[in-house]
């Protein structure tokens, strides 16, 4: 990887602040290390999002107006996961079963007032998934992107894209602990900060190269 130094092409790629008792959030300690470094001529624009309901989704939508990427690509901290979890949908309703760190816990809350039950993802989450395991990188397409900031954030993010930029792709992305997390929670799984970024730079390819998906099985049977 190479530093930016001109005007190109933009993807931006989001993590969350810590929460929950955290020290860190491994989704921003990885965001973090690709910041102005160029996949496949784009700049990578990165960003952390607070872990807040009111606060992230406008986060995330002023950098979309600054930035105006052709990808975006929102990570978050699935502690208890095992592999990269490559969300499919997201659900209009925030049930929050911690607070917020602005102190906020939404319950049955939806999102958006009048939009829709739900949005999926516009990204080739199947080539994605191909790929990754061709990098030998543990990962699963996942159904539910749970009911706390991540779900808000995923959702606002399509929502804007229905709204006002339907050629932008856009979706999320779940990741375990890092070693240093996972050791203060008994039998959590966990993954390196250097798989997680390989992982990042192999999604990122696949979402610029394709816009259209494979048919491969991804599904589960619970």
């Amino acid at each position: 990887m190479t530093k930016s130094t001109s005007t190109m092409p933009c993807v931006l790629i989001t993590g969350f602040a810590p929460f929950g008792g955290e020290a860190i959030n491994p989704s921003w300690q990885a965001v973090q290390k690709l910041d102005e470094t160029i996949i496949m001529k784009h700049k990578i624009c990165t960003l952390e999002l607070a872990c807040e309901f009111n606060t992230s989704i406008s986060q995330l939508i002023n950098a979309i107006e600054s930035h105006n990427p052709a990808v975006v690509l929102c990570i978050g901290q699935a502690g208890g996961r095992s592999e990269i979890s490559i969300e499919r949908i997201a659900i209009n309703v925030d049930d929050a079963r911690i607070k917020d760190n602005a102190g906020k816990q939404p319950i049955d809350t939806p999102i958006e007032k009048n939009g829709p039950d739900a949005y999926f993802t516009n990204l080739p989450i199947k080539r994605m998934l191909q790929a990754l395991h061709n990098s030998n990188i543990p990962a699963a397409i996942s159904n539910t992107a749970g009911t706390y900031v991540c779900n808000h954030v995923m959702y606002g993010l399509m929502h804007y894209i229905n709204d006002h930029c339907a050629v932008m792709k856009g979706g999320f992305v779940h990741i375990p602990y890092l070693p240093s997390q996972a050791v203060h929670h008994n039998g959590a799984p966990s993954m390196s900060e250097e798989t997680v970024i390989n992982a990042l730079r192999v999604m990122i390819a696949q979402a610029l190269n394709n816009n259209s998906d494979v048919k491969i099985a991804g599904g589960t049977t619970h």
